[in-house]
């Protein structure tokens, strides 16, 4: 019995980020608003951060809400209608609701309908997750064009009076639109993952243990009754991290990571126009940037001063960012990396759009 043979799509060859959009929210933070929780200074956490303000969302704004400010100018930015595209891919750890993805939401809201629409959870380095799925999604034939959403309101999930990492965080979105080109302009990406290291970024809890405490009035996981009794975090889990551990893992093994990219692409870091790493801390970034050796004519994104930690919306943040003060960029290498809790981490060298 002969088999018939089946039909592939058609495929792209090479595939480049076409446009780029933002969305960060009018609440601004200072250092000094954050002093008002915790027993630090202004000082301190520019010296240990580089931290000066960071953006919080409102109330009634949305991660979805954030999500479609940045999609719609990404869309905008590469001349694309919503109606071509392939798929919609949101990167979040702070969307509300298990079930259904913000990504379906954010597909209808822009009118991306029948597009398939999934998010990604992989913190900080889904953004760089999302680029390697939207990549291969065009390259395979599977779509022509793909949206890719880093959308985080992490302000949600911290607890004001926490030291380790509620300081650092910040809301936003950021978006690109990911489709065919003459020539390749996103590299091979080199990603993974250490669930050794689970516990080193995580929360206080889960929903389970929050359904439990709704049915039964107990407090199960990290808290005593006193630090309950004193935070509002004993009713919904908030974000921790051992800094020593992150810092430490950040700064020796991420600078491989990112090496390891550069070898993929086959260049070295004299070719690189920018440098977009995670902006979890400005000493990590420093650090990355010396065991990289990069020379001066690469222009380093450093968003985090002005928007804190923003988790999957970093880079597509700095990014934007970094084009709109420096327009000159614009065809040139960079190279991103992202990574954070699982522990995972994700990078590629792309071309600016």
């Amino acid at each position: 019995m002969s088999v018939p043979t089946l039909k592939q799509a058609p495929r792209h060859e090479n595939t480049r980020i076409l446009g780029v959009g933002a969305y960060r929210p009018d609440v601004i933070v200072t250092n000094d608003d954050v002093c008002q929780w915790i027993d630090s200074s202004d000082e301190w956490i520019r010296q240990r951060t580089g931290i000066i303000t960071r953006h919080r969302a409102p109330a009634d704004v949305s991660v979805i809400d954030m999500a479609e400010g940045a999609a719609r100018e990404a869309l905008e930015k590469a001349g694309i209608e919503a109606s071509q595209l392939g798929a919609v891919i949101v990167s979040t750890v702070t969307h509300p609701y298990a079930t259904p993805s913000a990504a379906a939401s954010l597909a209808d809201r822009i009118g991306a309908t029948p597009s398939p629409a999934f998010d990604i959870s992989a913190a900080c380095a889904g953004y760089c997750y999302g680029i390697a799925q939207a990549d291969a999604l065009v390259r395979s034939g599977a779509a022509d064009y793909v949206l890719v959403v880093g959308a985080e309101k992490l302000s949600d999930v911290i607890d004001n009076t926490e030291r380790t990492i509620s300081f650092l965080l910040g809301d936003g979105a950021g978006a690109v639109v990911i489709g065919p080109s003459d020539t390749p302009g996103i590299g091979p990406s080199v990603w993974g993952s250490d669930g050794s290291k689970w516990d080193a970024i995580g929360m206080t809890g889960s929903m389970l243990d929050l359904r439990e405490l709704v049915t039964t009035g107990k407090r199960p996981g990290a808290l005593t009754d006193a630090e309950a009794a004193a935070t509002d975090a004993a009713l919904w889990p908030t974000l921790r991290q051992d800094g020593q551990t992150v810092f430490r893992w950040a700064v020796w093994e991420m600078a491989k990571v990112a090496q390891q990219a550069l070898d993929a692409a086959g260049i070295t870091a004299d070719d690189l126009a920018a440098f977009i790493p995670h902006q979890a801390n400005m000493r990590i970034i420093d650090e990355m940037a010396k065991q990289l050796k990069l020379p001066e004519t690469v222009t380093i994104a450093r968003d985090i001063a002005d928007a804190g930690n923003t988790s999957a919306a970093s880079i597509p943040l700095a990014t934007h960012r970094l084009l709109q003060e420096n327009p000159e960029l614009s065809g040139g290498l960079a190279l991103q990396i992202g990574f954070g809790a699982g522990l995972v981490f994700g990078a590629q060298v792309i071309v600016l759009p």
